[in-house]
């Protein structure tokens, strides 16, 4: 998939439509193993589903690195496209590069897609 692509299925996910970004490829090559694992694994989240810092630190093998899951995050190279607005906190919503608004905005905007698909059936 090309860049033009990309950007569509942005402006059409921000829309309001479910998108699947799984089929671009994103170069990690200047990340560290660890942070890979983090990114690849959030890149499995479910489209309006979200895990806690310690549940993703427990899918990679690291149980008590849920504080370097979140700073791995902050690394992500293509928010969106690797969801890591859909890693929240134990106690609330957790940080987000763009603002904790911004990772509102976009938790609300997949929830809302979800029950109104559901209303379609």
């Amino acid at each position: 998939m090309n860049e033009c692509e990309l950007i569509d299925d942005l402006i059409r996910y921000l829309r309001g439509e479910v998108v699947d970004f799984s089929g671009y490829e994103v170069d990690l090559s200047g990340l560290t193993e660890f942070e890979r694992s983090v990114l690849c694994e959030t890149r499995k989240i479910r489209y309006g589903s979200v895990v806690t810092y310690s549940e993703l630190a427990t899918k990679i093998g690291k149980q008590n690195a849920a504080r370097a899951v979140g700073n791995a995050l902050k690394k992500n190279p293509l928010p969106i496209v690797i969801p890591c607005h859909r890693v929240v906190s134990k106690g609330g919503i957790g940080g987000y590069a763009f603002g904790v608004e911004a990772k509102r905005r976009l938790l609300k905007l997949e929830d809302q897609n979800i029950y109104n698909a559901a209303e379609t059936f």
